[in-house]
């Protein structure tokens, strides 16, 4: 149980997803103080569990499935079994919100559906995660976040000329589409029932949700600008807004755009005639061929050092291990630690929601398999000779 005293306490969530869109977007409801019970397969655990390294006394357990699913409850169900069909039934007497990834009719096969639970729970909360959501050509197809990046055009200006579309460090279809607007839309659906008693069906295609962020480059070219093109447009390379080599081979951010700040770059670059060139678009390419000089003459340090004190939106890129050790990232409290069962303790990336001062800094890591199976069926009614014939035969573990 989560006791996280956040201000989503007392929300109910079943997560019958795995991987990372949904278990990441439960990790942001629980991390904010909601309970979530994840309701696995025996036979097929979630990938994740594998994902090395495997950290804890035993080594056994994955250090991404600790985090992304810290703070939760598992319960292993056969749901191809009828009977776990009644143990999630009489779940839902408890719960607010389902939340379920797989492809859809997936759930209604399993008599699982929307359409079948809200007729006994009106007031259901059931989102849906797929790649191509429930309606479309394409709802039945197969992807990856890579695919929907590629769909949404995103990727079609995203990278270098040289080498065309480039893969982000993280997912951002996964994440920023599938995660962050499931649980945008799971509080918003909140929200509503508190107001009207009704429940919502929400389907989040994280195609759409990659496709709207887009944002203003998309906005530009409904309006008549045409597709956006790499290193074409302001924010992906067509300016100086960029990353530039030093002599040491690290990099810096440059993110000077506004004449302010554009100002106090060049003249701690030592350029100040440098700015009158910003504005004409035919020099862009060599203006930035100038600045990749100038900042690659020196070492990252000596930059580090030119524009401590100068507000120009500059900043060095960090590589992981530096960004843990930063004082801005610890002074956010980014950094906390979670429990095993055994009471070994985990370090991980902490929530970034800060509410009236306050975040957690300790948390449960991720669940074993199962680990409270017995322990809900006993708190549903379930005798312990009940519990025993329904692990005997499968149905639960």
């Amino acid at each position: 149980m989560n006791n996280n005293n956040g201000p989503l306490q007392g929300l109910k969530i079943l997560d019958f997803s795995t991987l990372l869109p949904g278990p990441y977007a439960t990790m942001l409801l629980a991390d904010m103080g909601a309970e979530v019970l994840r309701i696995e397969s025996p036979t097929r655990p979630d990938m994740l569990r594998g994902l090395p390294p495997m950290v804890g006394e035993h080594h056994k357990v994955s250090a991404a499935h600790a985090t992304i699913n810290r703070n939760k409850q598992s319960m292993a169900l056969n749901l191809k079994d009828a009977r776990a069909g009644d143990i999630v039934r009489r779940l839902l007497a408890e719960y607010d919100v389902v939340l379920e990834q797989f492809r859809p009719g997936v759930m209604d096969r399993l008599g699982l559906g929307y359409e079948s639970l809200r007729e006994t729970h009106p007031d259901l909360i059931y989102c849906s995660i797929t790649g191509y959501g429930q309606t479309g050509p394409l709802k039945d197809r197969a992807g990856h976040d890579i695919n929907y990046l590629a769909l949404s055009g995103l990727a079609s200006y995203s990278g270098r000329s040289a080498s065309g579309p480039a893969l982000a460090g993280t997912q951002v279809a996964d994440i920023a589409g599938g995660s962050h607007h499931a649980v945008m839309a799971i509080l918003a659906a909140v929200y509503k029932r508190q107001q009207t008693g009704d429940g919502s069906r929400i389907d989040i295609s994280m195609t759409d949700c990659a496709f709207a962020l887009n944002a203003v480059s998309g906005a530009n070219a409904l309006a008549g600008a045409g597709d956006p093109q790499i290193e074409q447009e302001l924010l992906n390379g067509g300016g100086f807004y960029d990353y530039y080599r030093t002599a040491d081979g690290r990099y810096l951010s440059v993110g000077s755009l506004e004449p302010q700040f554009a100002q106090q770059f060049f003249t701690a670059l030592g350029h100040p005639d440098w700015l009158e060139r910003v504005l004409d678009t035919e020099q862009q390419a060599a203006l930035k061929q100038d600045i990749a000089a100038a900042i690659g003459a020196r070492t990252l340090d000596d930059w580090l050092r030119t524009f401590a004190d100068c507000d120009a939106c500059v900043e060095p890129v960090l590589n992981f291990g530096e960004a843990v050790g930063s004082a801005l990232l610890r002074e956010r409290g980014m950094l906390c630690s979670a429990n095993f069962d055994d009471g070994t303790a985990l370090a991980q990336i902490n929530t970034p929601f800060v509410f009236d001062g306050h975040k957690p800094t300790a948390h449960t890591a991720g669940a074993s398999l199962g680990a409270h199976s017995r322990e809900l069926l006993n708190l549903l009614g379930y005798t312990d000779e009940e519990c025993e014939q329904l692990c005997g035969e499968g149905v639960v573990a």
